[in-house]
């Protein structure tokens, strides 16, 4: 059983999925929450990651009656199938009571992606002590914390550092979307999940408003909202503006690598879209915004020099970080002509997303499993989970 509750998780889940069928002789059956990468791969959605994508600590409140029921229609069908193991990636408020609940009936659980637990909710802890027979961490210093605190543990590696730059051309992309080839092209990437959009992309189409249609603006649209909705919340947002100004054109893709490969500058919410970008080597601005008391309460409780993991990753402020008041429209212009200008900020960062690159891609090579370096991430995700299944078997038989 797999639960993967955004689009990031959603694609780990697949890549695991289809790397456990290439390395597993025998017949696997899967089901879980997920979306249509993982479905593409075999898992058998019980529940749709988009009818539980929230955000924010009261958020979530309002879609309580209607998250209760998916959680309890999953468990149902655990219990009706009993798996051998159980993967939870990331999405921890969902995925921690579900770790519970596996446990309670002696379904061995095995986490991977690790949330920011060593960043703030340390409380968490005792939880994945508990509940967790392995944690699979993709970056390194994660391993360090779960390893000091007794949790059985495990670096696997991130998976985006393995991906190859899309193949796709400019003049192909820019067929396949309606795209002018001569413009240049701005990358905005709001968040995989409703409210997470609907809090940044007003900044985001201010900001591309104030710029102007000189250039074309870029949107790929996550597994886990549909194109329909992100079409109607961009709408929504242009009719707060005047009514003499000239709409946006915003064009929607289903590929956030491709745009970002293509795009000169990106403006990114906070989350794995940022690593994807750095991998790829596109300048951007990051941004984010929750509700005002959901920032008010967490701010306090993350105790960490930087927010964006790529400047995490750096050890110091690589890209800029637009959170919550300094997100504007004013300031994310203002970031983005600085990167679109061929000089030295530009440069400047561009070697720095080369250093976390290779911060990414490197690190295995001090990994404590022989041989680790030559296998993906997925492989090395699969073989923990396959090893953490049949320990599960011997003890129940």
């Amino acid at each position: 059983m797999i639960s993967a509750g955004e689009a990031s998780g959603e694609m780990y889940g697949a890549e695991l999925l289809a790397k456990l069928r290439r390395l597993h002789r025998g017949v696997v059956e899967c089901y879980g929450m997920g979306g249509e990468r993982m479905a593409e791969e075999g898992c058998e959605l019980v529940v749709d990651a988009r009818d539980v994508a929230v955000v924010g600590l009261f958020e979530v409140l309002s879609h309580l009656p209607g998250i209760y029921g998916q959680f309890h229609k999953l468990l149902a069908e655990v219990d009706r199938r009993r798996p051998d193991v159980a993967v939870l990636i990331d999405f921890p408020d969902w995925n921690f009571r579900l770790a519970r609940q596996l446990y309670e009936r002696g379904i061995p659980v095995v986490y991977y992606v690790s949330p920011q637990l060593w960043a703030w909710r340390k409380s968490r802890l005792k939880l994945v002590q508990k509940y967790i027979a392995e944690m699979l961490v993709i970056f390194p210093f994660e391993r360090e914390f779960y390893a000091r605190n007794g949790v059985q543990v495990e670096y696997v590696g991130h998976p985006l550092s393995e991906l190859e730059l899309p193949t796709i051309s400019r003049e192909e992309f820019a067929r396949r979307w309606g795209l002018d080839a001569s413009k240049t092209w701005i990358a905005l990437l709001p968040g995989s999940r409703r409210k997470e959009l609907r809090l940044n992309l007003p900044a985001m189409l201010g900001a591309a408003k104030r710029l102007g249609a000189e250039f074309q603006f870029l949107m790929p649209v996550a597994s886990t909202l549909r194109a329909e909705w992100v079409l109607g919340e961009i709408g929504n947002c242009q009719e707060m503006w005047n009514e003499s100004e000239p709409a946006l054109e915003i064009r929607l893709t289903d590929d956030a690598r491709a745009s970002l490969l293509h795009a000169r500058v990106g403006v990114v919410a906070s989350g794995t879209a940022t690593v994807e970008a750095a991998l790829i080597g596109t300048p951007f601005v990051m941004v984010y915004r929750v509700a005002g008391l959901t920032w008010a309460l967490g701010r306090h409780l993350v105790k960490l020099p930087h927010y964006g993991m790529v400047n995490l990753v750096a050890g110091r402020e690589v890209v800029p970080e637009l959170i919550q008041d300094r997100f504007t429209p004013q300031s994310v212009e203002a970031g983005v002509r600085v990167l679109l200008e061929d000089g030295a900020a530009r440069q400047t960062m561009i070697a720095a997303l080369a250093e976390v690159r290779e911060k990414l891609r490197g690190e295995l090579q001090d990994a404590s499993v022989e041989g680790a370096a030559k296998e993906t991430a997925a492989g090395r995700a699969v073989r923990a989970v396959l090893r953490v299944a049949e320990i599960g078997t011997k003890e129940r038989e």
